[in-house]
């Protein structure tokens, strides 16, 4: 074989490995893709469902807006009505902008640095989240005393085995905020895991 011929072969050879290097670059790019939405699938899943009973809440407690016959109980309601509204809004906006990070229209550097800036927004609207919804409970649990029952909250005599069980609830409440806030950290480090492994590819 002549040397032409050699050069030929060997520059037919070059380019096809480089094909072939470019071919199994986007596999990984697309399969990473798909496996850093799915860390985030369960989460929209529940958050959904949890958008939609605070939605179901604001229908209810607007249903029920003339039974709250002094101005605490009604500046409870209509905080209880912003809050439920506010909340979901920014959890689901920050999360969806988190699943819909696209890994393949920019660079690695550029893409990594969009990421840390979503994960620290979503981490931020979590974070308040946790600490709004015990102030929730406490705002919601005159209202809907008032809408279950026509009592008004702050005017009924509570025995202590009352109080122990708003404490508890209270405190069940807080303990499944940092359950949940845990369970974001941990997934948003599973998927920055899954985005370093496009470092080595051709992005």
């Amino acid at each position: 074989m002549e040397l032409e011929e050699m050069q030929t072969v060997w520059s037919q050879m070059s380019d096809q490995l480089k094909q072939q290097q470019k071919l199994t670059d986007k596999i990984i790019i697309d399969m990473t893709q798909q496996k850093f939405k799915n860390r985030f699938s369960t989460l929209s899943f529940y958050e959904i469902i949890g958008a939609g009973i605070c939605f179901a809440a604001v229908i209810f407690i607007i249903l029920n807006l003339q039974k709250m016959n002094t101005w605490y109980l009604m500046s409870a309601s209509i905080l209880s009505i912003v809050s439920l509204l506010i909340l979901p809004i920014f959890s689901l906006r920050s999360l969806f902008g988190m699943k819909n990070l696209n890994l393949t229209t920019n660079s690695y550097k550029d893409t990594l640095v969009e990421f840390i800036k979503k994960k620290k927004q979503m981490l931020l609207v979590q974070q308040l989240s946790a600490v709004f919804s015990v102030i929730l409970i406490w705002l919601v649990t005159p209202v809907f005393t008032m809408a279950f029952n026509n009592k008004d909250f702050f005017q009924q005599e509570h025995s202590t085995g009352l109080l122990i069980f708003y404490a508890l609830v209270t405190i069940g409440v807080l303990f499944f905020a940092r359950w949940g806030f845990r369970c974001y950290k941990s997934i948003t480090a599973k998927a920055e895991a899954d985005l370093k492994e496009l470092e080595s590819a051709e992005l």
